[in-house]
């Protein structure tokens, strides 16, 4: 239906309503973990599997849509980003053909950044409500991984990216942003913080984390768009 993007139809049985007649107000970004974009789509439609997502993004920038935006996508599972907890009915889920474990190429980030502007547009996601599978699952999930471009999103307006601020609480100020801090063990949400806004960087909590967490709980203090 995009005026700008061709979008191929296959529909996944794996879907529902979102409940409590929720309307989309987060956007989260994945990998396939598998082999190719066809045998990813084969999954999520598959009934026995249970999982679906609302669009797939081949590495050559096919665009496959497995379930209507209005309809609640399989994709989530456990987790939370602030004070939401059925994360499905509450997100839109586009997941990315890659293994895990090599660079996202250039035509399929292309077509991401395009689908997302049109998704963001359509339901008034702001960037501060784009996450990763890994922000709202830390250590039971790590996509879309570490060679995921979340700095190239934010310099497009697409996600966001911490400017330093005074070092604080790193645990508190996480939870202000949007982990689920209490839910998960203290070491969790470091590495998905990590993983996402420095995959470089080992070791014991450091002033630079706690003082870029400070800077994103500070400007992006998580809140839901729709009451």
């Amino acid at each position: 239906m995009s005026n700008t993007l061709k979008i191929c139809d296959v529909i996944s049985p794996n879907q529902g309503a979102r409940r409590e007649a929720t309307r989309p107000d987060l956007l989260v970004i994945h990998y396939t973990a598998m082999q190719s974009a066809e045998a990813a789509i084969e999954r999520l439609c598959a009934p026995e599997a249970e999982v679906s997502a609302h669009y797939v993004i081949s590495e050559r920038g096919q665009i496959t849509r497995l379930v209507p935006e209005d309809m609640r996508a399989w994709h989530a599972g456990a987790g939370r980003w602030g004070d939401v907890t059925d994360v499905n009915s509450c997100s839109i889920g586009i997941e990315l053909a890659n293994r895990g474990n090599h660079p996202f190429p250039e035509l399929q980030m292309a077509r991401l950044e395009l689908l997302m502007s049109e998704i963001m547009a359509r339901w008034a996601i702001p960037p501060e409500r784009v996450i990763g599978h890994s922000d709202m699952a830390p250590g039971r999930k790590s996509d879309p991984g570490a060679r995921f471009d979340w700095a190239r999103l934010a310099r497009g307006g697409l996600s966001v990216w911490p400017d330093a601020g005074s070092a604080g609480d790193f645990y508190a100020d996480a939870g202000k942003f949007g982990y689920p801090v209490g839910d998960v063990e203290d070491t969790l949400i470091l590495e998905a913080f990590r993983l996402r806004f420095r995959p470089w960087a080992s070791g014991r909590l450091s002033r630079e984390d706690a003082a870029l967490m400070s800077g994103l709980a500070a400007r992006w203090p998580c809140k839901r768009v729709f009451a």
